[in-house]
């Protein structure tokens, strides 16, 4: 097998809302096997200090200003990318929010909004990224689903609607585009260790003692952990995979987990 596989040279990937955390990592991994890459955002002084970070890291990084869930803005955006820099070979939805609030007290507004940012801006990226794709007759597409695309989770009504959408959407433009040359698969993470998980990770934190029980490699995911999923759903390598959702979990989804006792054992 020659790792020319995995060898991303001459691809451009979009990669939305790349301006921190997983979405950056994803988007460092798919330079590092030698895309150019091309991220937004809608503020500006987030867009550029992420440039800035790309540049230290000797990644080549276009950036535009736009919303995902405005329709008229992507379409305009893109058509200016596959101008400026080239064809979108590439596409990773990851823009998203998460709103965590019991469903008896949500307002069907932010309800509304999560479904808007996490399952309609997707479907929005990937019908203009898509009809170009088309054309060409080659393309990928990974949508950021989630473990909770497969499970449920007090407080996430929303994100889990959202999401277990984003893995049905995933499956359907597999569906509809296969015979395009165009593979459409999901990356769904785990717990990853991040800025915003850096509370909930402290020994002794309720959902650190679920996470570490739950996930058989015994920790949080770091955000680097998810770039050979993102390299292989990108590249050659998986040309003949389409449609599929990929847990990059520790194994959480495979198990039960362990009882207090048993991961007490687990550590003598």
């Amino acid at each position: 097998m020659s790792l020319s596989l995995f060898d991303l040279t001459g691809k451009r990937a979009l990669v939305t809302g790349a301006t921190h955390g997983l979405g950056m990592a994803i988007a460092k991994g798919l330079a590092m096997a030698g895309a150019e890459i091309i991220v937004n955002d809608i503020d500006k002084a987030k867009l550029d200090a992420a440039l800035a970070d790309y540049k230290a890291s000797g990644v080549k990084a276009h950036g535009y200003i736009f919303d995902v869930t405005d329709e008229n803005a992507v379409k305009s955006t893109i058509a200016k990318i596959e101008k400026e820099v080239g064809a979108i070979d590439i596409l990773v939805n990851n823009a998203g929010i998460i709103k965590r609030v019991p469903a008896a007290q949500m307002e069907v507004s932010d309800f509304a909004q999560v479904i808007n940012i996490d399952l309609i801006g997707p479907f929005i990226m990937s019908k203009y990224v898509g009809q170009n794709m088309i054309k060409r007759k080659e393309g990928k597409i990974i949508n950021m689903c989630s473990m909770m695309s497969e499970l449920g989770r007090v407080t996430v009504s929303a994100y889990a609607a959202a999401k277990g959408g984003l893995k049905m959407l995933t499956r359907n433009l597999a569906a509809e585009w296969g015979e395009y040359n165009i593979q459409v698969n999901g990356i769904a993470p785990g717990y990853f260790a991040t800025a915003q998980t850096g509370p909930i990770r402290e020994n002794g934190h309720p959902f650190n003692e679920l996470v570490m029980s739950r996930t058989p490699a015994g920790r949080w995911g770091e955000p680097e952990d998810l770039q050979g999923a993102a390299i292989f759903l990108a590249s050659k390598g998986s040309n003949f995979v389409n449609g599929h959702i990929l847990f990059v979990d520790g194994g959480m989804l495979a198990t039960l987990g362990k009882t207090s006792a048993e991961m007490k054992a687990s550590a003598e």
